[in-house]
């Protein structure tokens, strides 16, 4: 039986549309499939139990039966750089989702998280995670297809934990249940349709990316603290400064000079301040 899936009335009146399934291997995979298949974009994939989903840099992205998986199929008409600050909108939209599912003091606070949880409850991870009281609570991961000689399609999927998370991660991680939230994926799905309409308007292709970064800098993880940035065999330590007008990461070492990061996963606290 397919999972009761919707999409917000604002959804549906901004012209998206909704495929959602019982079980699938990967939500972005299909998406690009049928980007290649000429399929005109505003279309949401959405499941409770994805099977082959993946992360950034190739890492699978366990599916547990219960927890969300989704991607939106965009055709922004924008260039390649312009896309990529897509992942940030997502992140406002499941942000603003998650505020509006999760009731008030459903789950606290740990007293030593300090910036981790900066901006309320959830906190983002540049540049592509959402955090709850410091742990990861999901995933977001962009990929694109040239569907034309200037047709840039762009899945953007979201993994949501719901109702399980992963254990033995190198970071901490959490789900929706484990903090006493009884939300299920179809009702985050709904609120997640109708706040991504919202931000893809502010967005503007584009045009509305300074308005975009200064939300999401209000609710980032981390900011003004030492982090550590493996950006695939170099590490850069420093402070978390600012994202900058492309949305990299600016990192201020020791030295006082900045480092901008197009791309890199992101370490705080004692793993930060380690030195090898």
């Amino acid at each position: 039986m397919t999972a009761a899936f919707a999409l917000s009335p604002t959804a549906v009146a901004d012209g998206f549309r909704l495929e959602s399934f019982a079980e699938i291997g990967s939500t972005n995979q299909l998406a690009l499939e049928r980007a290649r298949q000429g399929d005109p974009g505003k279309l949401w994939l959405v499941t409770g139990h994805q099977t082959g989903g993946r992360g950034r840099r190739g890492r699978p992205w366990e599916g547990r039966p219960g927890n969300l998986a989704s991607t939106l199929l965009l055709r922004p008409q924008v260039g390649l750089s312009v896309a990529a600050s897509l992942g940030f909108v997502a992140a406002l939209a499941l942000r603003d989702a998650l505020l509006a599912v999760v009731p008030k003091g459903a789950f606290a606070i740990a007293p030593d998280a300090g910036d981790l949880v900066r901006g309320g409850r959830f906190a983002l991870k540049w540049p592509n995670d959402v955090l709850a009281d410091g742990a990861k609570l999901s995933g977001i991961l962009l990929e694109t297809a040239q569907a034309g000689q200037d047709d840039l399609a762009i899945a953007i999927g979201i993994g949501v934990n719901v109702v399980d998370h992963p254990r033995g991660t190198p970071y901490p991680a959490t789900d929706l249940s484990a903090m006493g939230c009884g939300c299920s994926a179809g009702e985050l799905f709904f609120a997640l349709s109708d706040a991504f309409v919202d931000n893809l308007r502010l967005w503007r292709a584009g045009q509305g990316l300074s308005a975009i970064r200064d939300r999401w800098l209000e609710g980032a993880a981390g900011l003004g603290s030492q982090v550590a940035v493996d950006t695939g065999g170099t590490i850069v330590r420093g402070v978390f400064e600012t994202v900058d007008a492309d949305c990299h990461l600016v990192i201020r070492g020791d030295d006082g000079a900045a480092t901008r990061i197009a791309a890199g996963d992101v370490h705080f606290g004692a793993v930060a301040s380690v030195r090898t």
